[in-house]
């Protein structure tokens, strides 16, 4: 294959994988779960081929969910084998009795210690003993290495990974993959890195024939080179989502609403992101599957509900709609491909919210007497389908505004996935919202946040308690400088500190300690400009110019304004103008969705 002189954004999502290139085309290729990389290769030969491809993906999650992950074992401190086990003690369902913690992913007779240990401070009160490291059985696939505080001074962390790596394995180590306070979840993140690094490698080294360059989008929002993407698997645990998040907010920004919440609701999930003055929010952690993953992200709040999502009465009564999902294959039952289950886009169809002559890529025309004969066989009826599914939507949008004290009534919600602008105006109108916006190219808006995304390199070091604050600029700036170097040099860097009040548990990311008790004050409600606040970590980020600039993409230039109750479709995705809501066409190119004055 001879590939044309273009740069491809690739997302693979639980039904589709979308393409999208710097002058519009898009591609949408029925994602294969089985293989992910047969869909990619598909959408590539589908587009003539690529010189660069730039790739948001969910092998790393899956492998996760479906523990699917190489065999591991894990190296640490002696007594400490069962950090990952303990974990903390707070509970997944606080008033579940039945409720079980994950089950951890190295099991307890592949759980080695070795001899040695450092205090609090980072200073060595017992010697490092490397003859106690032991001779490990050659089926494993990967050991993960974490020491008590070695994230204060990692030498004994990365003379043991020295040994093992003699002994020819792949080797995490928490010093490299998450150098931050806090044992459990520090072990955590190092076992699951170490734990997805051969199904990961597998699937990213069957795509690095497909161009000359391939860069793949972490959970922060960057992307890295596929080598640096192989190594550290952990770090694309929402890789996908991040694409969109990024463009959604630059939607909602030329669209004259700097303050917004992300709204991409695909076929299996909904990703829902709050947005202030055009940035997305950050997270220095996030919980996938049940593990705390400890790397730096975008703030990405995900539920189990998207347009194939089964509904179905449980054994109470009630109607449900997801976690479980009809996928791509067999899919909803619309789609004609031997599904029988009721979904959320039979609902949607039913109810005319997609027009009854759509045609999906890859299917064609949708079976609408399939998805009614699904709804009846389900005892469910297609608007009390998506009066559950919209709630569920309207829940996870609080839980990133109100519940972080954010008035929704003062954002946009920016709908964009397959599934998003058909729920979007229920969702705002139930909370308020002063408008929803609909980018160009939004059912393959995470594609684009892909293709435009920057080289992004971010960084996180411990800072020693007790150590002397005024030390903590100087240590800013050697963090940046590190950051820009392994970007590549002439980057833009941001710094941030987390801190917190003496004797707290919990930290607050801002960009000054100057800032923490404005920001302290808007999340909890309440100050103590009296306490004490102390710094526990210092970050940087370094991001490098896009290659493509998602304002010069080739975008949609036929829209029209229109009045609900409506159905607009476009071939990415459709809009559903609810009764009492207009649509107008605003110069950036989205739809701006508001309710009509009474």
């Amino acid at each position: 294959m001879v590939a044309r002189a273009v740069r491809v954004g690739v997302d693979t999502g639980g039904t589709y994988t979308d393409f999208v290139t710097v002058d519009g085309r898009i591609v949408k290729v029925l994602s294969d779960r089985a293989d992910p990389a047969r869909s990619v290769r598909a959408g590539i030969d589908a587009m003539g081929g690529a010189s660069s491809l730039a790739h948001g993906t969910t092998v790393a999650t899956n492998a996760l969910l479906e523990r699917r992950g190489g065999r591991t074992a894990l190296v640490t401190t002696r007594g400490f084998v069962d950090v990952v086990e303990i974990g903390r003690q707070d509970r997944p369902s606080l008033y579940d009795p039945f409720v079980d913690r994950p089950i951890p992913l190295v099991a307890r007779a592949d759980r080695y210690d070795v001899g040695g240990r450092l205090d609090a401070t980072g200073r060595e009160v017992e010697a490092l003993d490397l003859a106690s490291v032991p001779a490990l059985d050659p089926e494993y696939e990967a050991v993960a290495v974490c020491f008590l505080h070695a994230d204060l001074d990692s030498t004994h962390e990365r003379s043991v990974g020295d040994e093992l790596r003699a002994q020819g394995f792949d080797v995490t180590l928490s010093s490299e993959i998450s150098p931050e306070f806090r044992e459990f979840e520090r072990t955590a993140t190092t076992v699951v890195n170490a734990y997805l690094l051969a199904p990961c490698r597998r699937y990213l080294e069957a795509l690095t024939d497909l161009a000359a360059e391939v860069s793949v989008l972490t959970s922060a929002g960057g992307l890295v080179p596929l080598a640096d993407a192989t190594s550290r698997p952990a770090a694309l645990l929402l890789s996908g989502p991040a694409g969109g998040v990024a463009a959604g907010a630059a939607a909602a920004v030329a669209a004259g609403f700097a303050d917004a919440v992300t709204f991409d609701m695909g076929g299996t999930s909904t990703d829902v992101c709050l947005v202030i003055g055009g940035r997305p929010a950050p997270a220095s952690q996030r919980d996938v599957a049940g593990f705390p993953i400890r790397l730096p992200s975008l703030d990405v709040h995900t539920i189990g509900a998207g347009g194939g999502s089964i509904a179905q009465i449980d054994a109470g009564g009630a109607l449900v709609v997801g976690p479980q999902s009809a996928g791509a294959d067999p899919g909803p039952a619309c789609y004609g491909r031997g599904g029988t289950f009721a979904t959320v886009t039979d609902a949607d169809l039913v109810a005319g919210r997609i027009a009854a002559s759509a045609e999906f890529p890859g299917l064609g025309a949708l079976d609408v007497e399939a998805a009614r004969h699904a709804l009846a066989a389900a005892g469910v009826e297609a608007d009390g389908v998506l009066a559950v599914v919209d709630e569920a939507m309207v829940q996870a949008v609080r839980s990133v505004t109100v519940a972080r004290g954010v008035d929704p009534r003062g954002l946009a919600l920016v709908a964009f996935g397959g599934a998003g602008p058909l729920h979007a105006c229920a969702v705002a109108e139930s909370l308020g919202m002063a408008a929803v916006v609909v980018p160009p190219r939004a059912g393959v808006l995470s594609a684009v946040g892909i293709l435009s995304a920057a080289r992004q390199v971010d960084l996180v070091r411990s800072w020693p308690p007790g150590a002397d604050p005024s030390g903590i600029e100087d240590g800013l700036v050697d963090l940046a400088v590190i950051a820009s170097r392994e970007v590549g040099g002439g980057a833009t860097v941001d710094v941030a500190v987390d801190c917190r009040y003496v004797g707290q548990s919990h930290e607050i990311t801002v960009p000054d300690t100057a800032d923490f008790e404005a920001e302290h004050q808007r999340r909890n409600g309440y100050a103590r400009p009296d306490a004490l606040v102390e710094v526990v970590a210092l970050r940087a980020s370094a991001r490098l110019r896009p290659e493509v600039d998602i304002d010069e993409l080739d975008h949609v230039t036929d829209r029209q304004g229109a009045v609900g109750p409506c159905v607009v479709s476009e071939v990415d995705c459709t809009v559903w103008v609810a009764p009492g809501w207009r649509a107008d066409v605003h110069e950036s190119g989205s739809w701006i969705l508001t309710r009509v004055e009474r």
